[in-house]
C-alpha cells in the first residue's frame, strides 16, 4: 500500500499530513479522515491503509500543527488509564487553542490539497473522524456541503455546536456513539434534530462501548464495535463516492 508524508499549504503555516492509497496507477475517491486527539500514530496509519485498501485516497492531516510537527506530544505505545491524565493534561490547551475558525480554514486547505492530488478522482469527497476528529469532519462537511458527499463520525462530540450547523449537511452521515459519551435521551434529541434538518443518515449507540472504542492502542478499544465502525463506514462510501 502506497504512503506519503506530505506538508500542506494552510493559511497559517504547512500542516503535515499522511496519505495511503491504493497501489495501482487510477485514480481513487478522496477521504479526508480527521485523527482523534492522540494525532497521527500507528495506529492511525494503520486505519488509513485499510480504508485505502478498499480503493480509496485517504488523507489524515495533523490538526495541531501549529504546535509543531505530529506527534505533537510524546506518546506512550500503549494509552493506558494510567497515562491517560497526563496525556490529556498536555493535549487539552492544544484542543482549546484549535477554535472554530481555525478548523474552517483549515478545511479549506485540507479540502484544495486532497482534490488537487494526482492520484484523486474528480467527484465529490467524503470526510471521516474519530474523538474530536468526529466533530472536525462534521464542521467540515458543514461548511462545504456541495463537495462532501459522506460524513462520519465515531465517539465524537457531534453535537457540541447545536442543531445550527446541521441544516447545511447535504452529506449522507453515519453517527456512531460510545455507550458512555451519549444516554438514549439525548440520542434521541440529535436524532429529532438531524430529522428536522432534512438530513439523511444513520445514528446509533455502538452497544458495550466507551469513549475511544475505534483505537487499539488504548484501553477503550473494542474490537467487536471497531468492526461494527467498518460495517457502517465502508457501505456509505460505497453509497457516495464514485470509483473507476
Amino acid at each position: 500500500m502506497p504512503t506519503k508524508t506530505l506538508q500542506i499549504p494552510t493559511a497559517d503555516g504547512q500542516a503535515d499530513a499522511f496519505a495511503a492509497f491504493p497501489d495501482h496507477s487510477e485514480q481513487h475517491p478522496g477521504v479526508l479522515l480527521y485523527a482523534d486527539g492522540f494525532g497521527i500514530r500507528p495506529v492511525l496509519r494503520e486505519m488509513a491503509r485499510e480504508l485505502a485498501g478498499h480503493g480509496y485516497y485517504v488523507l489524515v492531516p495533523n490538526p495541531f500543527y501549529r504546535h509543531g510537527p505530529a506527534p505533537v506530544i510524546e506518546l506512550p505505545e500503549h494509552i493506558g488509564e494510567e497515562a491517560r491524565s497526563a496525556v490529556f493534561a498536555q493535549l487539552m490547551p492544544l484542543i482549546e487553542a484549535h477554535t472554530v475558525d481555525r478548523v474552517l480554514r483549515d478545511a479549506d486547505a485540507y479540502l484544495r490539497f486532497l482534490t488537487a492530488q494526482p492520484e484523486v478522482s474528480a467527484g465529490p469527497v467524503a470526510v471521516t473522524g474519530y474523538c474530536i476528529g468526529g466533530l472536525l469532519a462534521t464542521r467540515t462537511a458543514a461548511a462545504h456541503p456541495g463537495q462532501v458527499s459522506a460524513l462520519a463520525a465515531f465517539h465524537g462530540p457531534v453535537g457540541v455546536d447545536g442543531p445550527d450547523g446541521l441544516p447545511k449537511l447535504t452529506a449522507e452521515v453515519h453517527f456512531g456513539h460510545a455507550e458512555s459519551d451519549l444516554t438514549p435521551e439525548a440520542l434521541g434529541e440529535l436524532d429529532k434534530a438531524l430529522d428536522a434538518a432534512g438530513v439523511g443518515y444513520t445514528s446509533e449507540i455502538y452497544p458495550g462501548t466507551v469513549h475511544g472504542f475505534t483505537m487499539s492502542d488504548t484501553d477503550a478499544f473494542n474490537p467487536a464495535a471497531l468492526q461494527l465502525h467498518w460495517d457502517r463506514l465502508l457501505p456509505l462510501l460505497g453509497r457516495t463516492l464514485t470509483k473507476s
